[in-house]
């Protein structure tokens, strides 16, 4: 069966010609921004470029599971064995604010600890920490470091755009088109704008604890080229007491659910890998595109456990400390495509952010650093 996989190869892989000079420019971008969020945002404390708004950090466990196939056991999932883990649950918008107002997307951040072998990311290679940075969305918005650039100023205004009605929206869709007027027409953003309006329509306001996560674009998986996502599996559906999310209830409704879910019960999620079989259906350079089941299912290859938990007595500087990061991985999970080789960035983000507010620049040891098991 794994003969019909893509093997992994840097070949797959294209980038811009103007690919470096558009980083310099992101790079600008995401240090003047991260630089007067304390102001702009309203909060007095640098708060992140993306995933501003956190709903809550959560303790759990991973567990690698045996007897996955020899394809999908690969890398960190080649063996069996557990990792305490710490999970941010958090809005995907730029910006602070009501939850009514940020919108549905939400990020679900893993930082696995005790993960054996070097780190692709250059400041602290020898951490023993590996990220998952997830979204409950299949797919990303931008492909490429020139439209990445104009997109996430873009998202950093919609707020103006959709203050001005129909014909906002419309201004704002044509922004996004065009690249504000900045592309010629052969490069329109055609795809990253129906890949925004997509998500924009389809993403569901849900409980946290019932949602699906995905990487949206793509990694290395040891020999083979994947998608990796997490899943809530269906006992999650059934136990919630927030079966429905009203957001205009207040400023705050995703954080106050997972407290209350959270001090109830423990919940659960499947990990599952997606393996490439054809490069054009499927492609690593365009993260637009969701690949099809039909052509490769997710398989599991581990579980997620989130105990039962007081999230609400957490330390909240600690927890605003955390940075995660695409790159916090092993060489053999290496993320792949020019958008994720972009998302680099990250980490000066976060690097600028704990600058300012007085933070550890180092990643922590272990997670009971950050939560510590409750005693007794």
């Amino acid at each position: 069966m794994s003969s019909d996989f893509v093997r992994y190869s840097p070949e797959i892989e294209t980038f811009d010609p103007t690919y470096s000079e558009n980083m310099t420019k992101i790079l600008d971008y995401w240090r003047k921004k991260v630089g007067e969020s304390p102001d702009k945002e309203g909060s007095g404390r640098a708060v992140r470029g993306a995933h501003a708004k956190s709903f809550g950090v959560v303790r759990a466990e991973v567990e690698m599971l045996g007897d996955v196939p020899p394809a999908y056991a690969q890398g960190i999932y080649a063996k069996p064995g557990r990792h305490d883990a710490l999970i941010r649950f958090s809005s995907a918008s730029n910006h602070l604010g009501p939850d009514a107002q940020l919108g549905p997307v939400v990020g679900f951040a893993m930082k696995m600890f005790d993960v054996a072998g070097t780190k692709l990311l250059g400041d602290e290679p020898n951490s023993t920490t590996f990220d998952l940075v997830l979204k409950n969305s299949p797919t990303f918005i931008a492909n490429t470091a020139k439209h990445y650039l104009f997109i996430e100023d873009l998202g950093d205004r919609v707020g103006e755009y959709l203050a001005q009605g129909r014909a906002g929206f419309h201004q704002f869709l044509a922004d996004y088109l065009t690249g504000k007027g900045t592309l010629e027409q052969s490069d329109w953003a055609w795809e990253e704008m129906f890949a925004f309006v997509k998500t924009a329509a389809q993403t569901q306001v849900r409980n946290p604890l019932q949602g699906t996560y995905w990487t949206m674009a793509s990694v290395r998986h040891g020999d083979y080229v994947a998608k990796v996502r997490v899943a809530a599996v269906a006992e999650n559906a059934e136990n919630v007491i927030h079966q429905k999310m009203d957001l205009s209830k207040g400023p705050d409704v995703f954080g106050p659910a997972l407290v209350d879910e959270l001090r109830a019960r423990a919940f659960d999620f499947d990990l599952q890998v997606q393996l490439c079989t054809d490069l054009t259906a499927m492609p690593v350079n365009d993260a637009t595109v969701e690949w099809p089941e039909k052509l490769s299912p997710f398989v599991t290859v581990g579980r997620v456990h989130i105990p039962r938990q007081d999230i609400s007595t957490a330390d909240p500087e600690k927890s605003d400390a955390l940075a995660f990061n695409q790159w916090r991985v092993t060489s053999a999970h290496r993320p792949m495509g020019e958008i994720m080789d972009v998302r680099r960035v990250y980490s000066e983000s976060a690097r600028i952010r704990r600058e300012i507010n007085n933070q550890p620049q180092r990643e922590p040891v272990s997670a009971d650093e950050v939560i510590p098991l409750p005693q007794g």
